[in-house]
């Protein structure tokens, strides 16, 4: 009875508690419900043009229009959600169209009533959320929340929409992950178009990476079509996925119990993202919250990996036909944790599908009477450890005295084989194409691919010559053979030469002369382009005299026909010019209507894909570039045997090196090129006139100056790491050269390098370097310094004054000089 009465004055104590706490917090309560509404940080009727944004509260998050270059092309729109303070503004999420995520430049963002729509320059509409509220009034403002997310809320604060809703390539620590939910990974670096790999969060509550190369576009999918590499296995389960602000992803299921860690927590210090890549693997990235440098580790600049899956992508997949990582006759290998595709010796790499293949260099084994492969003493065999095709095998032998020797001899055997693998007393004999092949120490077979002796098969025609030869003289009078003897020694002596002129290696001051077919065999046809410009096409290739390195073949559209001797002569001048900041001219051709130039092959592409790309490149790196180019134009006006005036300098034609030294390319083709030239510079796009002096519209005499106006504006480029194209197409009022000097004049040079701490701490040398270009830019062609004294300026050597206003043309005043 005591118990009993304890326990009703327990309870009444207990109600009378919680009544008066409820009295003491209901006035508070309005207030804790409308706080969502009251942290809105974007307004009903905001919008947005190219180059606006808006900030989550604490700066890290930024939403807006961000220019990428896709694919190495072109630079196009996406409205995005990125890190604002991670100099290389890694995209988090981005909008998806159905049929391209890129928007025109000049598009607008606008938060009205029914949503946020994007109009293209013209007012039509082109993107709309919520996607199906065309009617009714919903949303009261916005915000860019400090977890990543980019929301819409009524006018009670109740969530309308937000980006979490639709998940791109990206997981963000407190992403709701409600089931089901699909991340797809995109095309490349470069491109925002679905690729062939998603993560899915599937209803069975089994996380699971998928190949998929149709896009399963169905979120309510349970099982999407595909092949499935990897997946943690906590199917039939009710289960929840959780990422937290550790960077701990990790499945609980309805009792609580954790079932599956992903990835282990860390230091919360740590700005966390988890994203399915481009190639298929599934990394947990972080970096320091306080520190904006630019980390090494990580191919994106600021990021490094934590963990991922799978941890080798190319021993992920033995599909029966076709391929994922690499294309056919390819192998993959995992280097610095990214897949990478190699050929074997004797064969060429070439794009098939999206994916890198290799051809053989040598004809297909077709077991005809006159096949490479039916004379043994011409048939040799190149030896790889750790690689196999797992695939395409025709025939096993198993026998008990089977050893790599027997395989081998048994492939040789076998006109139809191209391909032997042995292994654990085994032997599988392989045919074309090869698919999925992989090299990895766990591999534990030998590939032995069958190729022809080229040196045998020379050697035995040079046999077969020296025999008739000799046969000749042994049959004819002493006359004939002393006639015989001489022609023979002036044909050597002929060849000889000859072979020495042709011979790239003998002599840096040498370039070989190419006939138009050893281009196209070089080149597989013309297969694998480089690039294009206003003049030619660069093509990829390996020359047969040197299979050890590759060469860059560009294809000359619109030379000045001036004669076949004006044509070498200037290929001469060019072949004696050599200087670490040039491309270096290996040989040319010249034969009919076919006019190419051979060049040695820059592995890291142009200075426009490295300095406009995703990832931005470090500002000290950037410094030594712009030195570089400098040194590499003083070379041309002042130091080589013959003056040359490059005439179109920009970032496409600054190419880079293994070490990302600076490379200029297509000079001294000023004098071959120069009429088409100057049609283009003044029938094209205003971005394509901002590296050209003024001078150029004026019939003004051309001087080494037009360099140095086109590397003020290559250097304010480096500077910004902005495109002047790009720029231009943004600002209809104001170009690259406006902008920037109005921030020089106004004292806000750090404007031009916003979100790259690494430079606002060096933000003296960025005002010298500022100065330099301003200086370069000028008008006038005599206030413009020499390149040698812009070397010295940019050195330290020479003190940098503060220079003059230069005088900005705009668009009127372009087509008064073309009218005059």
């Amino acid at each position: 009875m005591l118990l009993e009465s304890t326990k009703m004055a327990s309870s009444t104590f207990l109600r009378s508690y919680f009544l008066l706490l409820l009295l003491i917090i209901l006035p508070f309560l309005p207030s804790v419900f409308s706080a969502t509404s009251s942290n809105c940080n974007v307004d009903l009727n905001s919008s947005l043009v190219t180059n606006g944004t808006w900030n989550s509260p604490s700066g890290h998050f930024a939403f807006g229009f961000q220019s990428v270059l896709f694919d190495n092309k072109e630079f196009m729109s996406v409205l995005a959600v990125w890190f604002a303070k991670d100099p290389n503004r890694t995209i988090v999420w981005y909008a998806k169209q159905k049929q391209s995520p890129a928007f025109p430049s000049g598009s607008t963002v606008n938060l009205t009533n029914k949503g946020i729509v994007v109009n293209d320059p013209k007012g039509h509409e082109m993107w709309h959320r919520p996607e199906n509220n065309t009617t009714i009034a919903l949303v009261s403002c916005a915000s860019m929340l400090d977890n990543g997310s980019f929301v819409l809320l009524d006018e009670s604060g109740k969530q309308v929409w937000e980006s979490f809703e639709e998940p791109t390539d990206t997981i963000l620590p407190g992403q709701n992950l409600a089931k089901p939910k699909t991340f797809r990974a995109r095309e490349s670096d470069t491109s925002f178009y679905n690729g062939g790999f998603e993560l899915s969060w599937q209803n069975d509550s089994n996380l699971v990476l998928y190949y998929s190369p149709q896009s399963s576009d169905d979120q309510a999918s349970q099982s999407p079509t595909g092949e499935a590499y990897w997946a943690t296995g906590t199917f039939k389960t009710e289960s929840q996925l959780f990422f937290d602000e550790s960077g701990r992803m990790y499945i609980k299921n309805d009792t609580g119990t954790v079932i599956s860690e992903i990835t282990y927590s860390g230091p919360e210090e740590f700005f966390y993202m988890a994203r399915i890549d481009p190639d298929g693997v599934f990394r947990l990235y972080r970096h320091p919250k306080g520190e904006n440098t630019v980390a090494d580790s990580c191919s994106s600049g600021w990021w490094s990996v934590v963990q991922q899956y799978p941890q080798d992508i190319c021993l992920s997949f033995t599909k029966q036909t076709g391929n994922v990582i690499c294309g056919y006759n390819s192998y993959c290998i995992t280097i610095n944790g990214k897949p990478e595709c190699e050929c074997p010796d004797h064969y060429s790499s070439f794009e098939h599908d999206n994916l890198t293949g290799c051809r053989p260099d040598f004809p297909l084994p077709s077991c005809n009477k006159d096949g490479w492969e039916q004379n043994k003493d011409l048939v040799d065999f190149k030896e790889y450890t750790n690689l196999d095709w797992p695939l395409s095998d025709y025939d096993k032998l198993v026998a008990t005295a089977m050893d790599k020797d027997m395989c081998k001899q048994k492939c040789l055997e076998d006109c139809f084989c191209a391909v032997a693998i042995y292994g654990e007393g085994q032997c599988w004999k392989k045919k074309y194409p090869f698919s999925n092949g992989r090299k990895h120490p766990n591999v534990t077979r030998i590939a032995l691919v069958k190729v022809p002796k080229r040196d045998l098969d020379r050697g035995g025609r040079e046999q077969t010559t020296l025999v008739l030869v000799i046969s000749i003289l042994l049959g004819s009078s002493v006359f004939l053979n002393v006639l015989l003897f001489v022609a023979l020694f002036v044909a050597f002596f002929i060849f000889y030469h000859k072979r020495l002129l042709n011979n790239p290696k003998l002599s840096a001051a040498t370039i070989r002369s190419f006939t138009y077919k050893e281009l196209e065999e070089a080149t597989t046809g013309f297969k694998q382009m480089l690039g294009r410009g206003a003049f030619g096409t660069v093509y990829k290739g390996v020359l047969t005299s040197d299979t050890s390195r590759y060469v860059a073949v560009k294809r000359l559209d619109k030379v000045v026909q001036e004669g076949e001797k004006e044509f070498k002569t200037e290929v001469s001048v060019i072949g004696q010019t050599h200087h670490r900041n040039l491309v270096r001219l290996l040989g040319y051709c010249d034969e009919g209507e076919h006019r190419l130039l051979v060049y040695e092959h820059m592995s890291n592409g142009s200075l426009a894909s490295f300095l406009f790309g995703i990832s931005r490149p470090h500002w000290n790196q950037r410094v030594q570039i712009a030195l570089g180019i400098a040194r590499g134009l003083t070379y041309l006006h002042e130091e080589c045997s013959t003056q040359i005036i490059h005439c179109d300098i920009k970032p496409q034609n600054i190419l880079l090196d293994e070490l990302f030294t600076p490379r200029i390319a297509d000079f001294g083709l000023a004098k071959l090129l120069l009429a088409e030239q100057s049609k283009a510079a003044k029938t094209g796009l205003r971005g394509t006139i901002g590296y050209f002096a003024p001078e150029w519209f004026r019939k003004a005499s051309i001087t080494t100056k037009i360099d140095v106006y086109s590397f003020g504006v290559v250097l304010l480029e480096i500077i910004c790491c902005k495109s002047s194209v790009a720029f231009a197409m943004a600002n209809d009022e104001e170009a690259l050269i406006d902008w920037a000097y109005r921030c020089y004049s106004q004292g806000k040079v750090a404007k031009l390098v916003e979100n790259d701490e690494e430079a606002k701490n060096d933000i003296k040398r960025v005002e010298k370097h500022v100065m330099v270009a301003i200086w370069c830019i000028q008008e006038d062609p005599s206030l413009r310094p020499s390149m040698k004294k812009v070397t010295q300026m940019l050195e330290g050597v020479t003190t940098v004054s503060v220079p003059p206003r230069p005088s900005i043309f705009s668009s009127s005043s372009f087509e008064i000089s073309f009218t005059s």
